[in-house]
């Protein structure tokens, strides 16, 4: 089942928060997306377009170009939208605005004046080389919530660096206990070493802990009446987000080691290979593993005092897993799922894209959405995962065209036709 878009103007959580995006490529579009999916009126500030001596037109987001693929038109012929922008873009509202020069500053600052929360991921100070630092802002408007998105975050040794997700997986330990173990394969052999995870999961983590903040920080105005500064670094997420590894290296100071498929504290939970392919066991507790021992027609493992308990079978994972993976390959995927859901084993498949947008739970809880689209004619995108009782997410808006409201947005601001003329004059906007 695909969601309908749903250009309702009924009240959801964030409805008449305001927020000035000034960000760009992953984190903070992340955020933002997220903002705007509950409700809030996200303007999203771009860098006006440019033509270059080679015809080709640039500006906005990054990510706008960062393609194929591209969005089809209703012809079938490519876009200027990548489908990474799409991704992150919904519900929100392009105005296209220079904050190089003194009138794209001015014009910002008079945005901030009425609004609630404003986010960037610019470097560290540049912000406040155009007057739009939190302390410049919140001069004007002590209201307002100022995130501020980087890399290392605005303090710090490496503050003024730039932060890359993949060198963030890299730096902040991720990569260290993600692919291949060295008994599975030699660093130096083809598809060994430290693996990146598959999507960007710095950026992405980032993007929520900036959104969990800017909630909070709302509550926090609410009751007092003052905004704040938030300051969120991609480093900062990754080292929060090892969680249980990170605790288990400061609770013993041994560092985690790559395990592949496996897990570092719960045995058997991997992959295996089956008969017809791969799939994944994932057994959490001592009464799963009897009853996975059970199904496998072999209960005398469950009794072995090596394999009883959890703890036991971490510390005998050599002894145990090649038992358990010549057992698994003796039977089909569909034949170890079908036995292990009906003895309520935690198992799967591993799907592709394919199966995943054609699993009956994924349509069922109606994980696409298909919006209008002024170029495509309709677009589809992945829906949000937030499902509410009473104030369901509403999808009014595709992503929108590169500067496609700064009319309208201007407007709103009380701008006439004189005042944006003079703005379109100073290339402002």
């Amino acid at each position: 089942m695909t969601t309908e878009a749903t250009p309702s103007a009924s009240a959801q959580p964030l409805s008449g928060v305001r927020v000035l995006d000034l960000s760009r490529v992953l984190a903070g579009p992340w955020c933002t997306q997220t903002l705007a999916d509950l409700g809030a009126d996200v303007i999203k500030v771009e860098r006006p377009a440019t033509v270059g001596a080679d015809g080709r037109r640039s500006g906005g987001d990054d990510t706008r170009g960062w393609g194929p693929p591209f969005l089809k038109d209703e012809h079938g012929a490519d876009t200027l939208e990548a489908a990474y922008y799409l991704g992150t873009n919904r519900n929100k509202r392009s105005i296209t605005v220079d904050i190089a020069r003194p009138e794209g500053q001015a014009l910002i600052r008079r945005m901030a004046l009425r609004s609630d929360v404003f986010v960037e991921n610019y470097k560290v100070g540049d912000m406040a080389r155009y007057g739009l630092d939190h302390a410049s802002l919140s001069a004007l408007n002590p209201r307002l919530i100022y995130c501020s998105v980087t890399g290392f975050g605005q303090t710090g040794p490496y503050r003024e660096r730039a932060g890359y997700d993949y060198a963030i997986q890299g730096m902040g330990g991720l990569m260290s206990v993600t692919g291949p173990s060295r008994a599975e394969i030699a660093d130096d052999a083809p598809g060994g070493g430290p693996q990146k995870v598959g999507v960007a999961v710095a950026d992405l983590f980032t993007g929520m802990y900036a959104t969990t903040a800017i909630l909070a920080a709302l509550r926090h105005r609410d009751l007092t009446g003052v905004g704040q500064a938030i300051d969120m670094a991609l480093l900062d997420t990754q080292v929060a987000m090892l969680a249980n590894l990170g605790a288990n290296y400061l609770t013993t100071g041994v560092a985690p080691q790559r395990v592949g498929n496996a897990h570092q504290n719960i045995v058997p939970y991997q992959v295996f290979e089956v008969r017809d392919g791969h799939m994944i066991l994932a057994v959490g507790n001592d009464s799963q593993f009897v009853k996975f021992c059970e199904v496998a027609g072999q209960p005398q493992l469950a009794r072995d005092p090596r394999y009883a308990r959890n703890a036991d079978r971490v510390r005998h994972r050599t002894e145990l897993v090649p038992l358990l993976a010549a057992l698994m390959k003796a039977r089909t995927r569909a034949d170890w799922l079908e036995s292990l859901e009906a003895a309520k084993v935690p198992c799967g498949p591993i799907n592709d894209l394919d199966d995943v947008f054609a699993d009956p739970q994924v349509a069922q809880r109606g994980m696409t959405v298909e919006m209008p689209h002024p170029q495509a004619g309709r677009v589809r995108l992945v829906a949000s995962p937030m499902k509410f009782s009473a104030t369901p997410v509403q999808y009014r808006r595709p992503p929108p065209l590169l500067g496609e409201h700064t009319i309208e947005v201007l407007r709103e601001f009380d701008l006439d036709d004189a005042a944006i003329k003079a703005l379109r004059a100073a290339r402002a906007i």
